[in-house]
């Protein structure tokens, strides 16, 4: 019979939520000392705040000069929206999903924005082939998928020569993974993801392409105002020097500003994607060693170091969304892990954050409650029936 003796080590920090996520370690409250609070962001202390972290952003992860990063409302859903909305309609457009949030970007387009896109959905687990898109047209597309656990494994089917504009929604990606700025156009993503910022703030960054189609093209619906990167026909400059669209949180941006300063003190985005990949290597190497546990992600070269995606295979298993939901359960109770179960759109599972805040320390504590989390459950359904 499994021995079902709790494991005698625990990890430190149980959050393994898939966003917003841990918070960077040896995180305090005393690191938003400096930010300015009751002072308006277009003070000279607000936008030099604003500015700073634009300029760590590029630092850290490489964008290339003439790029624009700017911060906008809305987490990434609103980074996203505003690309969309304001650069769609100009070139016929693909639309690739391969997770729940890939799939609600096919449903704005198709529906809200009514244009005649090609769509193609890969089930979970699994990701388009990038070799059948024709990027002449636009298309949009998720880096890593959150609710999948899947990634692009590389940007190598992208052309440099292409027409269209990609859109990249790469809010579980970006400071976890390499991502090919000469193939994305338009890049975005939220700091809550892997450095464990605050939420609802977006970042949305430009290729030079991207701005070229904004001062070239008006789409045929209206925008709304926190939409608007366009001013008579130009890009609207300060948005990208630190002028937002709308009132920003001082204290996210000293979090986010905190956050960026950690990353560059460990080594920047390589040291970054090395934590990710360890933390992830982790799992998978739990999962080759217990077969009653896998990774959703079917193939090893396309599955996510960050949003690690799990479903139980045991045959015992009657009920598989019941099962999983208990096991995430106890991991609650026992102050384990919290938050990992599966995204509710997604296959029963767990999924457990591995992104670069995330010690490995803790994810391979983790490791045994989950085997004993899984072996208490299977003996609770054997003595249920």
């Amino acid at each position: 019979m499994t021995d079902l003796t709790a494991p005698a080590l625990r990890p430190e920090n149980p959050r393994f939520s898939s966003g917003p996520c841990a918070k960077i370690p040896g995180f305090s409250l005393d690191l938003l000392a400096d930010a300015p609070l009751g002072r308006s962001h277009r003070a000279a202390v607000g936008k030099s705040k604003l500015k700073e972290a634009i300029d760590l952003t590029r630092e850290i992860l490489n964008v290339p000069e003439g790029y624009r990063i700017g911060i906008v409302p809305g987490s990434d859903t609103g980074a996203v929206e505003m690309a969309m909305w304001t650069m769609l309609g100009a070139r016929p457009v693909e639309m690739l999903a391969w997770e729940s949030f890939g799939e609600g970007w096919v449903t704005d387009v198709v529906k809200q924005l009514k244009l005649d896109a090609k769509v193609k959905i890969a089930p979970y687990g699994q990701i388009v082939d990038l070799t059948t898109v024709d990027f002449d047209s636009d298309v949009v597309f998720t880096w890593n998928g959150t609710t999948s656990g899947v990634r692009l494994a590389n940007a190598d089917a992208i052309p440099a020569t292409r027409q269209g504009l990609t859109i990249c929604d790469a809010t579980s990606a970006a400071f976890a993974m390499d991502l090919a700025w000469d193939k994305l156009d338009v890049t975005t993503f939220s700091w809550q993801k892997v450095l464990g910022g605050e939420g609802a703030h977006g970042i949305l960054i430009l290729s030079p392409r991207a701005v070229e189609r904004l001062e070239s093209y008006t789409p045929a619906w209206p925008l709304p105002k926190i939409f608007r990167l366009t001013s008579k026909g130009k890009l609207i400059e300060g948005i990208f020097v630190g002028e937002t669209i709308n009132t920003p949180s001082m204290l996210a941006v000293e979090d986010y500003l905190a956050a960026l300063k950690w990353a560059k003190s460990i080594g920047g985005l390589p040291a970054l994607i090395a934590r990710a990949t360890a933390n992830a290597q982790t799992v998978w190497d739990f999962c080759a060693a217990n077969p009653w546990l896998a990774n959703l992600a079917e193939n090893p070269a396309t599955a996510s170091t960050t949003s690690v995606c799990l479903k139980f295979t045991d045959p015992r298993i009657t009920d598989g969304e019941a099962f999983a939901k208990a096991v995430a359960k106890r991991l609650e109770k026992a102050g384990v892990a919290y938050d990992i179960g599966a995204y509710r759109d997604a296959p029963a599972g767990l999924r457990i954050w591995c992104g670069s805040t995330v010690e490995q320390s803790d994810v391979v504590a983790l490791m045994p409650w989950i085997a004993h989390a899984f072996h208490a459950e299977i003996a609770a359904q054997a003595q249920a029936a």
